[in-house]
């Protein structure tokens, strides 16, 4: 048991942060405007639709690349196993394999990336006077995110923390910049 759950663990670790840091960075960019006052004030329904965009672009991305992967390994496995057919695995069940796993990988990524989007922006709509909140909110998640990945993968956790920090900062300035909202 303490197995399976170390392995989902480990599988579950890179569409859960590519989903959160991709709601976060769409929530700074597409509300950056109304974020930082020079845009109309963050709404409830402003929260929605950036949270089902951030889930939109997060469930095609992340299933294509993720089952481009899985594909690639089996590819690669078939050829050297010098099977005759190129690609012989992936049309087995371990293809099917892939594709479930593909399926779930994109679930978890959607699911964190609409979290990671529509959280900070519902808090903004519930704090209309405060909005600029909400950056700082999302740059220090971001910061914390960075701080946990390096420790987790034996990193400068202070230098994750400052580049993931600063990319929040970077993509709110890219937002107010063009304008979106």
């Amino acid at each position: 048991m303490t197995r399976r759950l170390r392995e989902a663990a480990a599988q579950s670790t890179r569409p859960l942060v590519l989903g959160l840091v991709d709601g976060l960075l769409n929530a700074l960019t597409l509300a950056a405007g109304s974020l930082v006052g020079s845009g109309p004030p963050v709404s409830y329904t402003l929260a929605g639709r950036v949270g089902l965009v951030a889930l939109t672009t997060a469930a095609f991305a992340v299933f294509v690349a993720d089952y481009a992967e899985r594909r690639a390994h089996l590819v690669r496995a078939s050829r050297q196993l010098n099977l005759t057919r190129r690609g012989h695995l992936a049309t087995t069940r371990l293809g099917r394999l892939a594709t479930a796993r593909s399926a779930t990988a994109t679930v978890l990524a959607c699911t964190a990336s609409f979290v990671g989007a529509a959280l900070p922006l519902l808090a903004g709509a519930a704090l209309p006077g405060l909005s600029w909140v909400v950056v700082a909110l999302a740059v220090v998640t971001l910061a914390v995110l960075g701080a946990a990945l390096g420790h987790l993968f034996a990193g400068n956790p202070v230098r994750w923390a400052a580049v993931l920090g600063a990319g929040g900062i970077a993509v709110t300035w890219i937002g107010v910049w063009l304008h979106i909202t």
